[in-house]
């Protein structure tokens, strides 16, 4: 199949990052986007959920500070329990 160009616009810094992310995971710019491609034309949606950004500079607490001592085990729950221990 012939290959095509795709050209987007994006700010420097997001590009930047993104490219130091990819690199990390062994990734170059292209091969993420036609990863995101192929899974968005896969899922025929977007491969991932869109979440509101939370400001924690402006007061917002973590999710997982305001939940703790709120969580609850399962009774049937089985995995190591000391990565969660802080949480609990």
């Amino acid at each position: 199949m012939a290959s095509v160009n795709i050209n987007i616009r994006t700010n420097n810094e997001i590009k930047q990052k993104a490219q130091k992310l990819f690199e990390r995971l062994g990734l170059d710019m292209t091969t993420a986007v036609n990863m995101f491609l192929r899974q968005a034309i896969s899922k025929d949606t977007l491969p991932f959920d869109i979440l509101p950004i939370v400001d924690h500079s402006k007061g917002n607490v973590p999710i997982f500070g305001s939940m703790k001592g709120k969580i609850v085990m399962a009774e049937d729950f089985d995995a190591p329990l000391d990565d969660f221990k802080e949480y609990m």
